[in-house]
This record gives structure tokens, sequence and C-alpha cells, in this order.
């Protein structure tokens, strides 16, 4: 767990592995059918093998079975595929190569029979996918039983290899990060074409402490490099890896990755290999699948509205929350970035671009991908290669964290795009009413220190984020309804009323919901609103329904209590008159805080600020 040497390129194999049949996943949380389909008959599944009896046809066009064949033509210089497999067959039984193309439609490439025990190999070219389309393999067991092992895709090997280190960012998930590492550890094939492990520690309860993290230590030696620092956010503990790692090889592939995600180890094989393929340096991202509902895709690519402050936008013709047991990502999507659950790097791009800015966290991935592809480093993110990671939408958005969100926001739009602050304020203007009308007074001030922040200038991340994170919780401890206290005590906290649970009705039309929102605004001003207390849930959260009343028990998005909203004319006033005072300021001073976060980006992202904050 010491300093690591340089790393060098390794020579490659004739056939270059890019992914392994799998049948069953790393956790009982996964459905087996996210790696094999039993289509007809009987058949038993294991981690690395199928057993089919008499009559039985399994095929792997599945999230993990299927081999993104039109990704291969599109990015790699891999001419053909091959499948390769071994089977052990009473009786004759057949094994064939199937493929879809961008609209869904099924063929077959080719297929051969098999009986007794060996080896077979098909193969397919690589020029019929330019729109879309995957391979997979079926196999039917006609005579008698049949066992398949040993499944590998393969493509001729590239000149070579280059050596690949993962860089894990941890803050108080000790026990995941360490469960991570055994995951890796434990899986001989995948450790082999890894050279280092990083792991960037910035929490109080280290890694370190855990007895697992000492097994798995010993049995990494060398490849393992543990760091301490101070919090410095995701942004911070990923660049210690990227900055470390550059520092030692100008050609290595960096693969960035969460402590907390449920990881399939062939994923980072699969990334690996992928970015070995392409003929220029490219980021090769995972996609992400929800960890409490893991049969679920999160989006298959994910792309910017830039006006509007939004990220995770769906790219064109990708799936998103998509049930992928139901469903294919047959058309090839273009990813405008790739978030950092999991995503691999090239050192090549950190010696073009630098490192990320010190953003803490929230937008440092987004701001890095739009960077990059201003360089000509294009992102992709790799179907059929995901990690599990906890869902959103049992985040509560009322959190310190919409402070990092606008702010860290604004930077990006600022560096990469032409900012319009007239446009920008009025979408920031009305997601601060909405908040005010559902009495989120702490939310609001949360939003508008994001842009006051921004507005600063870049002398705002000079610590790189602590004194931000420190400042915000404390602001906004003075504001009751960011609490979420336990469900046990509604009644105590509503002064012994029972508040009953009021459904959600229509949602207004359209064309309407602006009238809507000034219609709220003014009665919640006037204390026009209905008398609560009022139950909600956190289905029925929304802004037009909340603002009905003037007290409401809110279910918290993570399910683990509520808030109690309560109306507050004082509150009211003043965050509306402060919003309109900072968005002002940001609609006619925009262009000129933007030139002053372009001609800061070159030192907020070079070797040195961040040495500075590694020492701090």
């Amino acid at each position: 767990m010491t300093e690591r040497g340089a790393l060098i390129e390794h020579a490659a194999p004739e056939r270059l592995v890019v992914a392994r049949g799998l049948f069953t996943g790393p956790s009982a949380q996964v459905p087996d059918e996210m790696y094999a389909r039993i289509v007809r008959g009987k058949a038993h599944r294991e981690r690395n093998a199928l057993h089919l009896e008499k009559g039985a046809t399994v095929d792997t066009n599945t999230y993990f079975g299927r081999l993104p064949a039109s990704y291969f033509q599109r990015w790699t210089t891999a001419p053909e595929i091959q499948l390769k497999l071994v089977f052990d067959a009473a009786g004759p039984a057949t094994v064939l190569l199937r493929a879809s193309d961008a609209g869904g439609t099924e063929r077959t490439v080719t297929s051969t029979e098999v009986d007794g025990t060996g080896t077979a190999v098909l193969s397919a070219r690589l020029n019929e996918f330019v729109d879309g389309g995957a391979l997979w393999m079926e196999c039917r067991a006609v005579g008698g039983p049949l066992r398949v092992t040993d499944l590998e895709w393969m493509v001729p090997g590239p000149e070579k290899i280059r050596p690949a280190a993962i860089a894990i960012c941890t803050f108080n998930r000790a026990d995941d990060c360490a469960t991570n590492l055994a995951t890796i550890a434990g899986d001989k094939s995948l450790l082999a074409g890894i050279d280092a492990i990083y792991v960037a520690d910035q929490g109080n309860d280290a890694v370190e402490t855990r007895q697992l993290f000492r097994d798995v230590a010993a049995q990494l030696g060398d490849k393992l490099v543990y760091l301490r620092q101070d919090n410095l956010g995701g942004a911070g503990g990923f660049a210690r890896g990227l900055y470390e790692i550059s520092g030692i090889s100008d050609h290595a592939n960096v693969i960035l990755m969460d402590d907390d995600i449920l990881l399939e180890p062939d994923t980072v094989l699969r990334l690996n290999a992928f970015a070995n393929l392409t003929p220029h340096p490219t980021i090769v991202g995972a996609q992400m699948l929800y960890l409490k509902n893991t049969k679920q895709l999160h989006v298959s690519a994910e792309q910017t509205e830039m006006h509007r402050l939004r990220a995770g936008r769906w790219a064109p013709n990708a799936l998103h929350n998509a049930n992928m047991l139901k469903h294919r990502q047959d058309q090839r999507v273009d990813a405008e970035y790739n978030a950092w659950w999991s995503c691999l790097i090239p050192s090549e791009v950190i010696s073009a671009i630098g490192l990320p800015i010190p953003m803490f966290f929230q937008w440092d991935d987004i701001e890095y991908g739009l960077r990059a592809a201003e360089a000509g480093f294009p992102t992709t993110t790799l179907p059929n290669a995901g990690v599990w990671h906890a869902d959103f939408h049992w985040k509560d958005r009322d959190e310190f964290i919409r402070y990092f969100s606008v702010r860290n926001a604004l930077i990006t739009y600022a560096a990469h795009g032409n900012i319009d602050g007239k446009t920008t304020s009025r979408w920031l203007a009305r997601e601060i009413t909405e908040c005010l009308v559902a009495m989120q007074y702490g939310l609001a001030y949360t939003m508008i220190r994001g842009i006051e922040d921004f507005l600063k200038g870049p002398e705002v991340l000079h610590d790189g984020g602590p004194a931000a994170l420190a400042a915000i919780r404390a602001e906004r401890s003075e504001f009751p309804e960011t609490k979420v206290h336990p469900a046990v005590k509604i009644d105590e906290l509503t002064g012994g009323v029972v508040p009953r649970i009021v459904p959600i009705g229509h949602r207004p039309r359209k064309d309407r919901i602006n009238l809507v929102l000034a219609k709220r605004i003014i009665y919640q001003w006037l204390g026009r609103a209905i008398p609560g207390p009022v139950a909600i849930t956190a289905a029925h959260n929304e802004w037009w329904h909340v603002s009905l009343f003037d007290c409401a028990v809110v279910t918290d998005a993570s399910q683990t209590g509520v808030r109690i909203r309560r109306r507050d004319k004082k509150k009211l006033k003043m965050l509306a008159l402060r919003a309109a005072k900072v968005l002002r300021q940001l609609s006619k001073e925009a262009p000129d805080v933007q030139e002053k976060w372009r001609a800061a980006l070159p030192e907020l992202t070079n070797r040195d600020n961040w040495g500075r904050l590694f020492s701090a």
C-alpha cells in the first residue's frame, strides 16, 4: 500500500477477450434473467455454466448476455467477433450466433451442431451494425442434456495492451468499499488485466479499519495504493486517482468507480477491453442500473440541457427508466458525457485537458466530459456494461447538495456554453418560486446561495469545497422543514392533530401551469391556503398540490421519515426579495462572470492546484 511505480504497456494476446459469458449475477439481488433466458424446457444456471435438460433452449439475449456489436463497429478497430465456448453434450445439440438490427429484428448469423465434448467457435463480421444491433448466443439441447461453460467473446488483439488502473473514491462507506475491493480481488482473470488499484479515502470511518480490507490488501499486494486525504468531495476523490495515475503514465486506462455500487466485475473487463480497441483515446462509460430495482436501467446515454441547468437528460432514442427484462437497446445512441459511478478515462485525456474542476461534487463528471469533447475526446456509454447504483428517486432533492448542483451547473454552463443570463434566470426564478409556494424555504435558500456563490467567481473554489459544505449545512439548519423526523412523531410535531393523507388531484393543464403558479403564490402570501396539517406522500409531493395547504407533513423521498412544512410569510418575503436581487444580478452580469470562470479554468484544473489541495 505504498507509492506505485510506472505503469507499462503489455504484449497483446492473439485474441482479446472483450466480454465473458456469465449466466447469473454477482448477488442474489440480481435476477438471473439479466444474464441468460430459458426460452423453453428446463435448465439450470450457474455463474459460469449452463445446464440444459433435453429439449431445452437457452439464450443470452439479455442485458449482460448481449455483445453491443454496433458500438464495436462504430468505435473500435475490431473487424470481427468470435464466440467461443466449451460444451459437454449427451446427444446432438445446436449452438447459434444470433443478431439484431437497429430496429430489433432478429436473425441467425451462423450456427454449428455439436455432440460429445469440445470447444465451439462461431464468428461474425462487424460490418452490418452501424445504426444498431447486438449479438448473442443461443443453445438447444436436442438429443440429450447439454452443459455450456467458459463462454467468451473475442476479437483480434491490438498491437499493445494499455496499462489499466482502478481509482475508487470513498467517504464513510468503508464496508461497501471493502466489499468492492474483495469482488475485484476475487476475480482472478479480471485482476490479471489490472495493474493498480487506488483508493482515495476521505472519510473518518476509514476503510483500512475493516478486516475484509486488510485481507484483500494482503491478496492485492503492491497493486493496491491506499491514500488518506481530507474530504474534497467526489471531485477531489476522483481527481486524486487521476492525478496519481496520470503522473506515472501518459498511456493508461484509468477506471473511476464509486465506493458504494454493486459491482459486476465483468463490466470493468468490458470497459477496459473496449478502450484498448479504439483508434483514438475515448472515454468509455458504464451504464447505471438501480440498486433497489436491479432489473431497471437509469438511462442508456445522457446529455445536458444547459440553459435549464439540467443534466441526466436521455439522449435521442435512448431507453430511460426501462425494465431490461423486457427491453433492449438496439439503436446506437450517442452520449454527451458519462457519470463516474464507473467510467474509463484514458491518460491522454488528462494530459490534454487537465484534471477536474475542484467543485466538491455534482457536475464535476459532466463538466469533464464536456471539456473532453471540446478537445476531441468523445464519450461512449457502453450498453451491456453496467453497475448498480443508489436509485435517484429515493433521494430527496431538498438537501444541501442542491447548492452544489445549482452553483456547479452554472460554472459548467459558463465554461462550455454561451451563457444566457436572462433565459437561465427565468428558469431559476420558476424553480425557486415552486419551492416557495410549496413552503420549501430552505430549498429556495439553498438554490439562491448557489447562484450567489457562482457570481462571486472562481475564488469560491479556493479550498476545494469544505468551507462551502460546512456553511450551507449550517445555514439550512435555520429552516425547520429541512429536517427529517421519524414518522412516529407526527402527532407530537403537529400538536396532537392527526393529519389525514390528502391524495393529489389532476395535474394542471400545461397551458395553465403558469397561471396556477401565480395563483398559488398569491394565496400563500395572503394566507388563503387550506388549513392544515395534512399528510402528503412522497409520490404526491408536487408543488401545485402541497401549496394548497398552510401546513403539510410530507414524506421524505428516502422513506426514512417526514418533513413538516408550514407557511411563513416572513420567510416567503425575505427569500422572494433575495431571489429577485440575485437573479437580476445573474441576468445582468452573466457574460462578465463567464469570462472570469473561463479565464480561471486552466489554473483550477492544473496539477499544481490539485497538489496544493491534496497537501493542505
